[in-house]
């Protein structure tokens, strides 16, 4: 009797086993079925629900063609004078930031062993005239030899050529500006003693001035010699420094597959200084006529670049906005608007901001209550 108690008593554990196992079983598959009712219904319901975007009509617009970039200034000549022989400052002629003309004097060293040293040279050479002159009254008498005047001559030449010498060494004891232009902040003192490459002040021609900027080498043929060039700096805003192009690198650097270009800008009033950073426009033909969107009315993708146009349907006297995804065509972009080359048409209304909730199909509602910048040229450059 004990066993069969034990046996009917085990059978009943496992009835009320299996008999949980199902109703959890059967939880769980009622929950997965409701759960996915639920999501259906969800689903259907996003088919259905209207989206609020913002949306604009495709316009032609008229591009001037001109090249936009960040330039550099640099001096048409820029040195730092130095002195080409040592000495002792004597006297300083220049006031610093001063603008200076070619020739004018800068610095005088100290000179007074060198003017000594010419002063004997020059009584040397009046010497040597003056043999030279008697010895040639003396050879017409036949009193002296042939050789004896020839060495009159050398000696006269040589007294003369080390004479120019010293003036030369004199001279470069005075060191002058080798071209107008301005003055920096001095470098040498009254009683100092330079060598030789010593910087005394920097010079630099301000009027005109080379501008160096890079071109995009797809864009080299839009650039040649003579063309207008406009530039304005931080430092004066609303200024414009007229130029033109005078040089074009005849090489592309394989690092950026950009092209050097040079112009040359007046700037008579001396505004703008070497090292200064610009902003550059360069004038390159008459304007083009492209379709043109805000950069937000596009997505792009490693596939491709695609809008959203609107269509309109009336349905029971309601009209019913709708959006179909096209593929399109960019090209060059200017500020806050790039070119559509293909896929649009002028006067197709698309989409230009809330295009992530959107797809094919999907209902939308328009507010044009803030829209997205559209300017192409955000930072102009007034004529």
């Amino acid at each position: 009797m004990d066993t069969e108690a034990k046996n009917s008593q085990m059978k009943k554990r496992m009835r009320i086993m299996l008999i949980g196992l199902a109703i959890l079983f059967g939880c769980i598959i009622v929950y997965k079925i409701f759960m996915s009712i639920l999501i259906g219904m969800y689903i259907s319901s996003l088919k259905d629900a209207v989206q609020t975007v913002s949306t604009m009509e495709v316009k032609y617009a008229d591009w001037p063609s001109e090249r936009r970039a960040t330039g550099s200034l640099r001096a048409i000549q820029g040195i730092n004078v130095t002195t080409e022989l040592a000495g002792m400052v004597q006297t300083i002629y220049f006031t610093p930031g001063a603008v200076v003309k070619k020739g004018d004097a800068l610095v005088q060293l100290n000179a007074d062993t060198e003017i000594a040293q010419l002063n004997a040279l020059i009584a040397s050479q009046e010497l040597a005239r003056i043999n030279l002159n008697r010895d040639q009254k003396q050879y017409n008498i036949q009193a002296v030899s042939k050789s004896q005047v020839d060495t009159d001559v050398e000696n006269l030449k040589n007294f003369t050529a080390q004479v120019a010498q010293q003036k030369t060494i004199i001279a470069k004891k005075t060191i002058v500006a080798p071209f107008s232009g301005k003055l920096g902040i001095s470098a040498v003192n009254l009683g100092q003693y330079i060598n030789v490459g010593d910087k005394v002040v920097t010079l630099q021609q301000l009027d005109p001035l080379y501008l160096d900027f890079y071109i995009p080498q797809q864009y080299i043929n839009d650039i040649k010699l003579n063309q207008s060039v406009r530039t304005t700096s931080e430092s004066f805003p609303g200024k414009i420094y007229q130029g033109k192009v005078t040089t074009i690198d005849p090489i592309v650097d394989d690092a950026t597959r950009n092209v050097e270009v040079e112009a040359t800008i007046s700037n008579p009033k001396f505004e703008l200084v070497p090292g200064m950073f610009t902003e550059v426009l360069v004038k390159t033909g008459m304007p083009k006529r492209y379709l043109t969107l805000p950069h937000t009315a596009v997505s792009f993708n490693p596939y491709g670049d695609i809008i959203y146009i609107v269509h309109e349907e009336k349905k029971k006297k309601k009209t019913l906005k709708t959006v179909t995804q096209s593929f399109v065509t960019t090209g060059e972009t200017r500020g806050d608007q790039v070119a559509i080359l293909d896929g649009i048409n002028e006067g197709d209304i698309v989409v230009t901001s809330g295009q992530l909730k959107l797809k094919n199909g999907t209902k939308i509602e328009v507010n044009n209550s803030v829209m997205p910048a559209n300017n192409p040229n955000p930072k102009t450059l007034d004529e």
